[in-house]
């Protein structure tokens, strides 16, 4: 098998379904492609609605489905499919995460595939991906850092241009380029790259998953791309429920960002990474308290920040779980 496409579906079966068909004219132009679907504890007939979808549209000669009774999430969703595939006599030489909320532009796949061809010692490459109309989104990115935390946070445009090195999020560019990471929602890892790190990091959950992986392999000797000629339409936050209207954080978030900087770099840079976030967050309300509040503000964020800190929390790396699950 020369690549693997893995899709976690968790309550979006007709997204999942939406993206399949996108895939449907993209695997010729791939020879050896397989895609793999794992529903993951909907509980709502997802699995019925996307096996119902497989068989009529007759993808079943390319697409495989399996149902998990409970949620596993993004990391051990896509686990469960890669796992088994990597343990085959012929294992696929890439493996491309692919979300749900995507649909696919035609010569995506195949421009991912060309590019890590072509480049042998590059081990992760990313889309670029986009609103349905064109518009780019911010998919390639900085590793986070105790400055680049008080920067997303405090979001004044003197103190973004004096720490520009350490900004999170750069400006779109339309050639590809070298990156610390990119975007989980299409990414594709070369099979050698598992070998030498090992799986998605179960102890996310999701969330700073994408950003762990290509963290660690930076750390082999593995370097990640941004590859623009690939080309995803990405409905942010169709899977996730968190979009771009300002909402009260996720738990399970917080604690994933928590558990990144922990795992990746030590309690006490931990620790600086929370100062700088709450440092931040604090002088933005204060700014925006005094301007009447023109500028818009995610709910609770400074007492959540605070909340799920090592502070608070603690330095023990958790493994995070939404509540219920």
């Amino acid at each position: 098998m020369r690549l693997l496409i893995v899709i976690v579906n968790y309550r979006v079966a007709e997204l999942t379904i939406d993206c399949l068909r996108s895939l449907q004219d993209e695997i010729a132009g791939v020879p050896g492609t397989r895609v793999a679907v794992c529903e993951n504890g909907s509980g709502d007939g997802s699995a019925l609605r996307i096996g119902q979808a497989i068989e009529a549209n007759g993808w079943g000669a390319w697409c495989s489905l399996l149902a998990s009774e409970t949620n596993l999430g993004f990391c051990g969703g896509n686990n469960v499919l890669i796992r088994p595939a990597l343990a085959t006599a012929e294992p696929p030489d890439y493996v491309l995460l692919l979300n749900p909320d995507t649909v696919v532009r035609p010569g995506a796949i195949k421009a991912l595939v060309d590019f890590m061809a072509q480049n042998p010692n590059v081990g992760i490459a990313g889309s670029r991906l986009e609103d349905p109309d064109g518009t780019p989104q911010r998919s390639a990115f900085r590793f986070q850092s105790a400055l680049s935390e008080f920067e997303g946070a405090v979001r004044l445009g003197l103190v973004s241009r004096l720490l520009s090195r350490f900004v999170v999020a750069p400006p779109v560019v339309d050639e590809p380029t070298a990156t610390d990471w990119v975007a989980g929602a299409s990414m594709i890892v070369r099979r050698e790259v598992f070998a030498d790190i090992g799986l998605l990091d179960e102890g996310y959950f999701t969330y700073f998953d994408d950003i762990d992986f290509c963290f660690n392999a930076c750390k082999k000797g593995w370097p990640t791309w941004y590859v623009p000629a690939s080309r995803v339409v990405h409905l942010v936050g169709q899977s996730t429920g968190v979009n771009r209207i300002p909402r009260r954080l996720p738990a399970y978030m917080l604690e994933a960002r928590r558990r990144y900087f922990l795992k990746n770099h030590g309690a006490l840079y931990a620790a600086l990474a929370d100062a700088g976030a709450l440092a931040g967050l604090a002088l933005f309300g204060l700014r925006n308290l005094a301007s009447g509040g023109k500028h818009q503000a995610i709910p609770h964020a400074l007492g959540d920040y605070f909340r799920h800190s090592v502070y608070v929390r603690g330095v023990h790396v958790p493994n995070v779980r939404p509540l219920g699950l």
